[in-house]
């Protein structure tokens, strides 16, 4: 991604976390808000999107400081076998 098209770079603790659908989020001024995956953070993904307009942001954090996966799941599916 081009250094131009980064609007601002924010700190992930000024983003919303939606642990539903596992994105953090921040307000874009065209009125919608930026998003990006938890899992896109944890792969080193940093820039967040805008989905209606061209506007980006690059979110400041440590892998390290993100909601661990539930189940401690590290991104395997679990098998649950009847016995």
């Amino acid at each position: 991604m081009s250094e131009e098209n980064i609007y601002d770079e924010i700190e992930i603790e000024d983003m919303t976390f939606d642990s539903v659908l596992q994105t953090y989020h921040y307000p874009c001024p065209c009125g919608d808000r930026f998003e990006i995956n938890i899992e896109d953070l944890r792969d080193g993904e940093e820039i967040a999107v805008c989905p209606s307009c061209s506007l980006m942001i690059r979110v400041i954090f440590d892998v390290d400081d993100l909601p661990k996966p539930e189940g401690g799941a590290t991104g395997q599916a679990q098998q649950v076998v009847a016995v």
